[in-house]
C-alpha cells in the first residue's frame, strides 16, 4: 500500500510527499491582484506539502473573475510572486500557480467595466462577486474567432512570467466553470465555428493553450486540472458517455505531451467515469494523477488515503484542512489533533483565518 508519506517523481521535481495542497480562493491580492508578505507567510507556512498549488490567478485583466484575486498579468504582481516563491522554496517546498480566466463568471465591476467574455453569450442565471458585492452575473460576450489567439498567448505569456519569478509550474484551470472548463460542455459553448459543436472543436481551445504552454516552459512544469460533471456555475454535463468522449479526447491528444500532472476533482474518485480518464492520462507512464474527491467538503485522512490505494491515482489533493491546518502532514502523519477550518473567513480578507491557524509546538 503506498502511504500519503512516500516521496513522488512529478515532471523534473521529487515531492516530498504525496499530498498536494489545492488551489484555493482565499481574495487577500485587493484591487491590485499584487500577492502581499500575507501571501508570502501563507504559501510558506504550508509549504510541507508535497506540491502547494496557488488559488486560481488570472493571466490578464479581462479574466478576473473575484475580488481579491491575484493575477500574474503585470510585472508587479510577479514580483509579489516571487518573493512567494523564495520563502516556498526557503521552507522546502515545491509551487505551482494555477492559471485560470474566469470567462462568463466576471463582471464589469472586476474589469475594468469590460463585458465578461465566453465561449457563447448565454445568461447561465447565476451569480457574482464583485468588489461592490454579490450580484447577478451579467450577460457576457461570445469570443470572436479572431479573439482566441489572446486568449492562448495570454495563457502563454502568464506561465512564461511566473516561471521567470521563480514558481516551480503551472496549472491550467480546466474546470469548476470557467472559460477553458466553458468551451467543453455543450450546456456553455453553442458556437458554430471551429471552437464549438463537435467533440473536436470543444476541445480545440483547451488543447491549443496546453500546448502553447508546454512550448513555453515545458511539459514537466505543467499540469492541468479538469471537474468533469462538477456542474456548477452553469456549466451542466450530465451525460456521461459525452464526458468520456470529450475529456478522454482531449486527454488522448494531450498525453504525448508528457504533462507533469493531470488533476481531477470529482465526487466518485472510484467510479468508471475517473478510471477511465485516470487511466487515459497515465497511459504513457510519465504523467501523474492527482484526485480530490469533491467540493466544500472536508477531506480526512482516511478518505485520502483511500483515494490513494487507487491503482490510477498518484497523489491527492487537499483543501480546507489545509486551510486550517498549515502543518497538516505532520498532523496526518502523527495523528495529532486538527485545527477546524472556520468558512466565515474564507474570502474576508486579511490575517484572521488566513495566516493565524496554529501549528503544533515542537
Amino acid at each position: 500500500m503506498t502511504s500519503l508519506f512516500t516521496t513522488l517523481e512529478l515532471g523534473c521535481f521529487r515531492l516530498k510527499n504525496r499530498m498536494t495542497m489545492a488551489a484555493l480562493t482565499r481574495q487577500r491580492a485587493g484591487h491590485s491582484g499584487v500577492p502581499s508578505d500575507m501571501h508570502v507567510r501563507y504559501y510558506s507556512q504550508r509549504a510541507s506539502a508535497g506540491l502547494v498549488v496557488t488559488e486560481g490567478t488570472f493571466p490578464a485583466w479581462t479574466n478576473r473573475a473575484f475580488p481579491g484575486q491575484a493575477g500574474i498579468a503585470d510585472d508587479e504582481q510577479a514580483a509579489g510572486w516571487r518573493e512567494v516563491a523564495n520563502e516556498v522554496h526557503n521552507s522546502g517546498g515545491v509551487i505551482f500557480m494555477q492559471l485560470m480566466h474566469g470567462g462568463r463568471t466576471s463582471h464589469p465591476d472586476l474589469i475594468d467595466g469590460a463585458q465578461a467574455e465566453a465561449p457563447s453569450a448565454l445568461d447561465w442565471g447565476g451569480e457574482v462577486r464583485g468588489f461592490s458585492g454579490k450580484m447577478d452575473a451579467p450577460m457576457p460576450r461570445a469570443l470572436e474567432t479572431k479573439e482566441i489567439p489572446r486568449i492562448v498567448e495570454e495563457f502563454r505569456a502568464a506561465a512564461r512570467r511566473a516561471v521567470d519569478a521563480g514558481v516551480d509550474g503551472v496549472e491550467i484551470h480546466n474546470a469548476n466553470g470557467y472559460l477553458l472548463h466553458e468551451f467543453l460542455a455543450p450546456s456553455a459553448n453553442q458556437r458554430d465555428d471551429e471552437f464549438g459543436g463537435s467533440l473536436e472543436n470543444r476541445w480545440r481551445l483547451p488543447e491549443m493553450v496546453i500546448r502553447a504552454v508546454v512550448d513555453e516552459i515545458g511539459a514537466d512544469r505543467v499540469g492541468v486540472r479538469f471537474s468533469p460533471g462538477h456542474n456548477v456555475q452553469g456549466v451542466i454535463e450530465e451525460d456521461e458517455a459525452d464526458m468520456v468522449a470529450t475529456y478522454g479526447g482531449l486527454i488522448d491528444a494531450i498525453t504525448p505531451l508528457n504533462l507533469a500532472y493531470v488533476s481531477f476533482l470529482h465526487a466518485e474518485p472510484e467510479g468508471e467515469l475517473m478510471s477511465t480518464l485516470a487511466n487515459k492520462a497515465r497511459a504513457n507512464g510519465v504523467t501523474k494523477v492527482l484526485m480530490n474527491d469533491g467540493f466544500g467538503t472536508v477531506t480526512t485522512k482516511e478518505d485520502a488515503q483511500r483515494e490513494l490505494e487507487l491503482d490510477y491515482v498518484d497523489a491527492v489533493v487537499v483543501g480546507r484542512q489545509f486551510i486550517a491546518n498549515p502543518d497538516l502532514v505532520r498532523r496526518w502523519h502523527e495523528d495529532l489533533v486538527l485545527n477546524e477550518p472556520d468558512q466565515a473567513t474564507f474570502y474576508m480578507g486579511g490575517e484572521r483565518g488566513y495566516t493565524d491557524y496554529e501549528t503544533i509546538a515542537d
